[in-house]
């Protein structure tokens, strides 16, 4: 499977277009990775705990994207947009959520 940002792949050409494909993933931040990432703001730094956190829910979303895409029978997913939004009482969950067009080659 076949994942890009653009519309087109190079050398592929798109025989059809099954539509819009989503994967969606919420995932919340903890107590702990809360106290560590406040002491990263105060003494400066990167918080690789919240880093890690958004790569992991990014996979995620991508790979629910993928399983969606591949039911369709698609051979790749184009023009991909990824969002990150913070929801919850407190901003306390992240949400990542990817979508792009499912198609298929020759």
């Amino acid at each position: 499977m076949i994942f890009t940002t653009t519309n087109a792949i190079q050398n592929k050409e798109i025989t059809e277009y099954f539509g819009v494909v989503s994967g969606q993933a919420i995932v919340g931040a903890n107590v702990f990775k809360d106290i560590f990432a406040s002491f990263r703001d105060f003494f400066g730094g990167r918080s690789r705990s919240y880093e890690r956190t958004i790569a992991d829910a990014r996979e995620m979303a991508l790979k629910d994207l993928e399983e969606k895409a591949r039911e369709m029978r698609a051979d790749a997913v184009v023009g991909i947009d990824i969002d990150y939004e913070v929801l919850g009482k407190g901003n306390s969950m992240l949400m990542v959520s990817a979508n792009g067009t499912a198609v298929k080659f020759r």
